[in-house]
Parts: C-alpha cells; structure tokens; sequence
C-alpha cells in the first residue's frame, strides 16, 4: 500500500483544492493498492512557531495545542506528500509556512533518541510534489514551489515533478486575474490552453509521485536488512514495512 497524501495549503476550498483533486485522482489509479487523503487548511488553526525548542525536550510534541498535531501525523505516515497552495506575496500561505516550520523541529524532537551521539534527522524518503496557483501569470508560482522543494530537501524527502514539458519543478497555474475560489472550475470545459496545461500537469505530477514511491518501497522492501541497523533509515523502513501489510 502507498500512502498518498494531498495538502490543500488554501483557507478556502477554492482553486488549489481544485488541482489537487486532478493529482490525487491520477494518482488513485496508478495502482489498487494506493490510498488517498486530502488534508485542507480550511477553517484550521495553525499557530507560528516560537521557538521554545519544548519539542526537543518532549520527544517532538510542540506545546501549542492547535490543528498542528493531527496533521503532523497524516505527513510522518505518508509515503507521498502533494502540497497544492495558493500564491501569497511571492509565496505560501501563512499558514502553511507555520505547519513546515513545526514539522521540522517536532520530528527533529521525535526521531533524536535514535542517535547516540549528535542528533540527525532521518532519512524521511517520502515522495514530495508541488503544485501552486496564482492569481496571474507570472505571479509567484515558481518561488512557491521552490520553497516547497526546499522543505522536501530539508526533510530529508524526495522532491519530484510531473512530465515536460508541462512541469518543470512542479505545477503552476493562474486564475486569470479571477478572486473566485471557482475560478478554475468554471473554465474547465472551455479550450483554454493555460488552464489544460496546469490539469494536465497535476494528474502526471499525481502518477510520477506514486510511481517512485513504489520504487522507494520496493527498494527499501529489497535492502531492509542492508539498512536495518542505520538509525537514519529507520523510520524509512518501519513505514513502507508498515504500509506494505
């Protein structure tokens, strides 16, 4: 089984929620054995981190109690992970900017008892793609989704794109310089070339991101024992173990 799950990084279920339908959606038929889940940050309260650094002390439970938790949970058992997010000032939202700063730190603090020595954090190996959408053109996207590469890195994750020429590092798309959240969805049946691209473009970002999550679980099924004994790879391996039956 490969854990697929999409992040609606929007306050609204609008145009980002949109696009990650057409990922997931894909991604569901890649094989029987995919499960997929669609997190959004509607209506979620999702508090900045202020650096107490309690996490640490606390095997990675953050001390502000908010929506934080459940999705921490939903990403650590993940093996693929979709972020779709509107552009906000050349970025991402906020609020999901406040979900990846936590995450770091709480599973710094949940996985640093594996180490004897200096603290490290594993290898995560998830699967990490990226959509963004805009309210124009050029407004943003690319920064976003770099932003979005960079915490898959940083996680120790794979970042991964859909097919050229549509996708480059990930999906953009815009709204037309339209504020409604159904925007995308009103168009779909005209012939307009950006917003086929940007459909297109998420349901092959949603297939190559399973597609190497099964490799990943097949590699890591492959060289368990190889790897058995290297605290950095544990959680890697627990997980497609624990996904696998």
């Amino acid at each position: 089984m490969i854990k697929v799950l999409g992040i609606n990084g929007s306050p609204r279920k609008g145009n980002s929620l949109f696009l990650l339908e057409k990922a997931m959606d894909e991604a569901a038929q890649v094989d029987t054995g995919v499960e997929t889940s669609i997190y959004s940050f509607t209506g979620k309260r999702m508090a900045g981190c202020i650096s107490c650094f309690k996490c640490g002390d606390k095997q990675g439970e953050c001390i502000i109690r908010d929506d934080f938790q459940e999705l921490r949970e939903m990403w650590i058992e993940a093996d693929v992970v979709i972020y779709s997010v509107p552009v906000y000032h050349m970025g991402m939202p906020a609020q999901v900017k406040a979900f990846i700063d936590r995450l770091g730190n709480s599973t710094f603090g949940r996985y640093q008892h594996l180490f004897t020595e200096e603290a490290k954090l594993p290898k995560s190996l998830k699967v990490i793609g990226a959509i963004a959408q805009g309210a124009h053109i050029f407004s943003g996207q690319e920064h976003t989704i770099t932003d979005i590469i960079n915490h898959a890195v940083i996680m120790q994750c794979i970042p991964v794109a859909g097919d050229m020429w549509e996708a480059y590092i990930g999906v953009g798309g815009w709204t037309y310089n339209d504020n409604s959240r159904k925007a995308l969805r009103e168009r779909e049946s005209e012939a307009d070339l950006d917003l086929q691209v940007a459909i297109r473009a998420s349901r092959n970002l949603g297939r190559r991101a399973v597609e190497l999550g099964l490799i990943l679980q097949a590699g890591g099924l492959a060289e368990q024992e190889r790897f058995k004994d290297q605290p950095i790879y544990r959680p890697f391996l627990e997980r497609v173990k624990g996904n696998r039956i």
